[in-house]
């Protein structure tokens, strides 16, 4: 299984853009969020849906995810926040 880094941010703070993970679209760089222990996190990089699941948008790698909710990719978003968590 492939292990999953996820930034500390939670994603509380962005819910008015975060939408139910059954809304997901395919074929599209998404962030996700998923629940762990710790709580809400966003993963690091982009996934996109298919018919089998989630897959690393960027390599193609088989992600075994439960996300709750999703967001379009945007790596500017993701930096201003990993800016403002630091």
């Amino acid at each position: 299984m492939m292990q999953i880094k996820a930034r500390l941010a939670v994603c509380e703070d962005y819910e008015p853009m975060w939408k139910p993970i059954l809304s997901a679209p395919s074929g599209r760089d998404l962030e996700l969020a998923v629940f762990d222990e710790d709580g809400e996190h966003a993963l690091v990089f982009a996934c996109v849906k298919d018919l089998k699941g989630w897959r690393n948008a960027v390599t193609g790698a088989r992600v075994d995810i439960s996300p709750t909710h999703w967001r379009d990719w945007s790596r500017a978003s993701i930096q201003a926040n990993e800016r403002k968590t630091s």
